[in-house]
């Protein structure tokens, strides 16, 4: 009875639902990137393939540099702050984080332009780059007050119609033989879609009016509170992307498609372990106050999360070549043996970021910058010892040793923060 109760209280209802919107969302976001990967395979080959997903590293390296004032600190604000302000809250968080969003952009056209990559990798960059204009500006701020009101739906929904018509106009893009470069354009528009979708849906919920407004002492305030948090997330960024831009250095473009390819697939596996975390933590972390029973939860999410790991990179391991074959194509062999050795990089993935709750929950954000500091300059010297020697298999050295040493300060952190 008490938990029928407990179910029925309508802010755990909104929280269940918003549980349920995000892992169909998560779950078309794989199922999306995993075709799109497919079909670009197959019509780049291994070499531009290669050069698309270095490409994307170089985004997803640069796009935390736009995370300034994160969730962190905005949702917390909006939710201490009186409804009369929340136009002042959002546009201060607008304008910062258009600002920085677009000097990264035309830094990064900048860099471009002046010959710092490949040229192919460059103008398929160009494109990919003007995501950071959308994303974070204008997506990323109203989608935090989506989550100030537990409701997340407007943005998710948004984000799984876009993504399958993003699939569908890459289909039509290679059925038209179009340019590489062009294909980066399509991730521009998607992210520009959802910010004005979410932008209409914001101002039909305040009787047709944005009322945003920018207030100095709140805009100063968002660009340093956090600080530590972003530089955290930028490293931990860095770290998740070291092995393919020291890759990059190392092997041919061919050969990174292929290691890319096997990555990808592995990285979308991964992700399902942070669902999980995300998922448990605020049953049995969060909301958990007493010191022994959080230890003894922390444990035994710990054990689940690993056992459930192995299990499917065991699974995953021995159907390593009818995946690889079927996603990508007989070009892309090479990148059975990589896949096999990188599924088991789930575990210590999965075991970090279960151990990491305890962190996030005491806001311990010098603890996740060494952290993620630690395992960054740790894989970079296993990087410049192991690739001379293994070559891909080097770069999953890397990140292994680095995951093991990022989870290590998580269990650290745990012991102390919850001794007897």
């Amino acid at each position: 009875m008490p938990a029928l109760k407990r179910f029925a209280n309508p802010d755990v209802t909104r929280a269940v639902a918003n549980l349920v919107w995000l892992g169909l969302e998560r779950l078309t976001q794989i199922g999306v990137a995993i075709a799109i990967s497919g079909v670009l395979a197959r019509y780049f080959g291994p070499d531009l393939f290669g050069k698309w997903q270095y490409a994307n590293t170089l985004l997803l390296v640069l796009s935390p540099i736009t995370w300034v004032c994160g969730a962190e600190i905005l949702v917390p604000t909006i939710v201490h702050r009186p409804p009369a302000q929340l136009g002042t809250v959002l546009g201060s968080a607008f304008a910062l984080r258009l600002s920085v969003s677009a000097v990264a952009l035309v830094l990064t056209w900048i860099g471009i332009g002046s010959g710092l990559t490949d040229p192919v990798v460059g103008a398929m960059l160009a494109g990919l780059a003007v995501t950071m204009l959308f994303r974070e500006p204008f997506v990323g701020v109203i989608n935090a007050w989506l989550q100030s009101i537990t409701y997340s739906k407007p943005q998710l929904l948004t984000s799984m119609t876009t993504a399958i018509a993003k699939a569908l106009l890459v289909w039509l893009l290679v059925r038209a033989a179009a340019a590489p470069s062009r294909f980066g354009w399509l991730w521009a528009l998607e992210s520009a879609v959802i910010g004005a979708a979410l932008v209409v849906y914001y101002v039909r919920r305040h009787q047709g009016k944005l009322g945003w407004h920018v207030e100095r002492t709140l805009l100063r305030h968002f660009a340093t509170a956090g600080t530590v948090f972003w530089l955290g997330l930028i490293c931990m960024y860095l770290f998740l992307k070291l092995d393919r831009l020291m890759l990059e250095r190392a092997i041919s473009f061919a050969d990174l498609g292929r290691y890319s390819a096997a990555q990808q697939l592995n990285e979308n596996w991964i992700t399902l372990a942070l669902m999980l975390a995300q998922t448990l933590a605020p049953a049995f972390v969060y909301r958990i106050q007493d010191a022994v029973q959080l230890r003894r939860n922390m444990w035994r999410l710990t054990a689940m999360t690993a056992v459930l790991m192995i299990a499917g990179a065991l699974a995953l391991d021995l159907l390593a070549g009818f995946i690889i074959r079927r996603v990508f194509g007989p070009d892309f062999e090479e990148a059975v043996d990589i896949f096999r050795w990188a599924v088991w990089l789930s575990v210590p993935a999965g075991v970090e970021a279960i151990g990491n709750l305890v962190v996030l929950k005491y806001q311990a954000k010098f603890v996740l910058l060494s952290k993620w500091l630690l395992a960054l300059a740790v894989a970079c010297v296993v990087n410049l010892l192991a690739i001379p020697r293994f070559g891909a298999y080097g770069a999953l050295i890397g990140l292994a040793v680095g995951y093991l040493a990022a989870a290590s300060v998580n269990f650290y952190y745990i012991r102390y923060k919850l001794r007897p």
